[in-house]
């Protein structure tokens, strides 16, 4: 078992499969908000839908839209189940929060090295860790 401790983060604990992804992430401008969908061509996950995933990513990017943009996707279904960063700002933090979302960053280990897309993950933002529960099948 693989456990990557960190600070405590914020939101409920949730546990559900990762997508990992080696890019930064905003809410309001990589994806479709109607869809869950990443929708920025130039995205490395272009295409892929975040929908009910722990998305793991680099860092955060945008402005205070992206806060708006986490709790638009929360009420419209479309949400990631949780968002680790391997640094985040306060922004983001602030959409987390208001969307009811699990988020956590700066873990050790790296979460992008560590955490692969298909493993099932659990986040405890209250006890700063997130616990790789099981590997997925698919490789990196």
């Amino acid at each position: 078992m693989v456990i990557l401790r960190g600070h405590p983060g914020v939101g409920a604990p949730v546990e559900a499969e990762a997508l990992v992804c080696d890019d930064n992430f905003s809410a309001r401008y990589d994806v479709n908000r109607r869809t869950g969908v990443f929708s920025r061509e130039s995205h490395a996950l272009f295409g892929v839908s975040l929908v009910g995933k722990v998305c793991v990513f680099n860092t955060a990017k945008g402005g205070v839209a992206t806060a708006w943009a986490l709790l638009d996707m929360k009420a419209r279904g479309v949400a990631p189940a949780g968002l680790i960063f391997r640094v985040t700002n306060p922004i983001m933090v602030q959409g987390a929060v208001l969307a009811g979302i699990a988020l956590m960053d700066r873990l050790d280990p790296d979460p992008v090295t560590t955490i692969r897309t298909g493993d099932r993950v659990r986040v405890s933002p209250a006890d700063g860790t997130v616990e790789i529960v099981e590997r997925g099948a698919t490789p990196r």
